[in-house]
C-alpha cells in the first residue's frame, strides 16, 4: 500500500525516536539517586530524639520509604519501557508521554514520602 508523502505510515521508522527517552534518562536517572540518598540518609534526623520521638518518627518513616521505593521502581520501568517500544511513528506519542511520567513520578514519589515522614520538631 502507497502513502502519500505527506502520510507516514504507522510502521515507518521514525528518526530521533531516541530522543525523548535519553533526555528522561538525562533527568529522571540523577533525579531519582537524589532522593534515594536523601531519603536513606533521613534517619539522622532523628539520631538524638528522645525514645518516643524516636519511635514514632521509626513507624511513619518506614511505610514511607516503601512508598519511595515503589516509586522510584516504577519510574524505572516507565523509563525503560520508554526506551523498549520499537521506533516506528505508531509509538511515538507513547514513547513521549512514558519519557515525561518517569522524572514526574520521581517528583510525586518524593512529595509522598516527604509528606507521610512525622519529622521530629528540630527539622
Amino acid at each position: 500500500m502507497t502513502y502519500p508523502l505527506t502520510y507516514r505510515a504507522p510502521q515507518e521508522p521514525v528518526s530521533g525516536g531516541w530522543v525523548a527517552p535519553l533526555v528522561s534518562s538525562l533527568i529522571t536517572l540523577p533525579l531519582a539517586f537524589c532522593a534515594f540518598v536523601y531519603a536513606s540518609l533521613s534517619p539522622m534526623a532523628c539520631d538524638s530524639c528522645e525514645d518516643a520521638a524516636a519511635a514514632h518518627f521509626e513507624d511513619s518513616f518506614e511505610p514511607a520509604f516503601d512508598v519511595l521505593a515503589v516509586a522510584l521502581g516504577l519510574s524505572l520501568v516507565l523509563l525503560l519501557v520508554s526506551w523498549a517500544l520499537p521506533r516506528r511513528e505508531r509509538n511515538v506519542g507513547t514513547r513521549w508521554v512514558l519519557a515525561v511520567f518517569a522524572p514526574c513520578l520521581v517528583v510525586i514519589g518524593f512529595v509522598i514520602f516527604y509528606g507521610l515522614v512525622d519529622w521530629p520538631a528540630s527539622v
